[in-house]
C-alpha cells in the first residue's frame, strides 16, 4: 500500500522535475546573528557613505545636494587623478615584486629543503608581516633619512654621490615608499607559496628530474602550475593592500613632497577631517571600494576551478 501511495505521488510530479526541496528555515536562523552584524556595521555605513557622497557637506551644517558633482571632480581634479595614479604605481611594488620574489624564493627553497637554518630564514622573511605597520613605517623613516642607514652604506662603498633624502626627493619618494611595501609583502607571498608547494605531488618533481629538468624547467613545468590558486590569493591580498594603503604613507611622507606620494585613502582622510569636504571624501572612498572590487573580480578569474 505504501509503495502504491509513493508511486501515485511520483506520478503527480511534473515530468522532468524532482520533488521540490524543503526550505531549511533553521539555517537562516543560524545565519541571522552574522547577517545582523554585517548589516549594522558594514552595509548600513556603506549605504550611508553612498548617500553622503551625493551632497556637499562639511560635517556640521546642513548639507546641500550635489548630485554626481563629487564623482565628476574625481575625474577632473588633477590632484585626485594623481592620487589614484600613485595607487596604481604602488601595485607594482606591493603586489608584483612580492609575488615574483616569493616565487623565486619558493623555487630555491624547494631545491634546498635540507639546508640547515632554512626555518630561520623563512621566519626572518615573514617577520615584517607580524610587525605593526606604524612600526615598520617608523623604522624605514629612519633608514631613508639623510643621515640614515641607507646613505651611510652608500658612502661606505664609495657611492656618496647617490645619497639623498629618499623620502624628500620628488623622483624617489614614491618608489621608496613602494619598496617598503615590497619588503612587507614578500613574507606573506612566500608563506602562501611554500604551503601550496608542499601540496604538489612529489612524484611530479621526481619525474621531472628523471627527465633531466633543471631548476627553471622544473619550476615552470611543475611548481608554477601547481601554485595558480596561491598566486591568485597573493595577488588579491597584495593588490588590495596597495590600493587602500594609508598608514605607511601617512607616517613616512604624509603625501609629500608636494603630492608626490598622495594616495586615495590619504586624500579621503584629508578632505573628511582637515578641509571638511565630507561628501567628496565619501565619493573617493566609494570609488576606491568599487575599484578594489573590480580588481578582485578580475584576479579571481585566474583561480583554478574545481574541475581543473
Amino acid at each position: 500500500m505504501a509503495v502504491l501511495t509513493r508511486t501515485r505521488r511520483q506520478a503527480r510530479t511534473p515530468a522532468g522535475r524532482g520533488p521540490r526541496p524543503r526550505r531549511q528555515w533553521k539555517a537562516y536562523l543560524y545565519l541571522a546573528p552574522a547577517l545582523l552584524v554585517l548589516g549594522v556595521f558594514l552595509l548600513y555605513p556603506l549605504g550611508q557613505s553612498v548617500w553622503i557622497s551625493f551632497f556637499h557637506w562639511d560635517g556640521l551644517t546642513l548639507a546641500t545636494w550635489a548630485g554626481t558633482e563629487n564623482y565628476v571632480d574625481i575625474v577632473t581634479d588633477p590632484r585626485t587623478r594623481a592620487a589614484f595614479g600613485h595607487a596604481v604605481v604602488l601595485i607594482a611594488f606591493f603586489s608584483v615584486l612580492p609575488v615574483v620574489f616569493g616565487l623565486l624564493l619558493t623555487a630555491v627553497m624547494g631545491r634546498a629543503a635540507r639546508m640547515r637554518g632554512l626555518g630561520f630564514f623563512r621566519t626572518v622573511i615573514f617577520l615584517p608581516q607580524v610587525v605593526a605597520s606604524v612600526v615598520v613605517a617608523t623604522s624605514w623613516l629612519a633608514i631613508y633619512a639623510p643621515d640614515g642607514l641607507l646613505n651611510q652604506l652608500l658612502r661606505a662603498v664609495g657611492l656618496g654621490v647617490a645619497t639623498r633624502s629618499w623620502l624628500g626627493d620628488f623622483g624617489t619618494a614614491l618608489p621608496a615608499v613602494g619598496l617598503v611595501g615590497s619588503w612587507v609583502g614578500t613574507g606573506l607571498c612566500l608563506v602562501l607559496f611554500l604551503t601550496g608547494a608542499a601540496q604538489i605531488d612529489r612524484e611530479l618533481y621526481e619525474a621531472a628530474r628523471l627527465e633531466g629538468a633543471g631548476l627553471f624547467r622544473e619550476f615552470f613545468a611543475v611548481t608554477l602550475p601547481g601554485l595558480r590558486g596561491q598566486v591568485a590569493v597573493a595577488l588579491t591580498l597584495t593588490v588590495v593592500a596597495a590600493l587602500k594603503t594609508f598608514d605607511l604613507v601617512y607616517v613616512t611622507t604624509k603625501g609629500g613632497p608636494g603630492d608626490a606620494t598622495s594616495v586615495p585613502a590619504l586624500l579621503a582622510y584629508e578632505r573628511a577631517f582637515q578641509t571638511n569636504q565630507v561628501g567628496s571624501a565619501c565619493a573617493i572612498g566609494i570609488t576606491l571600494a568599487v575599484l578594489i572590487l573590480l580588481v578582485s573580480l578580475l584576479i579571481s578569474r585566474v583561480q583554478p576551478r574545481e574541475e581543473d
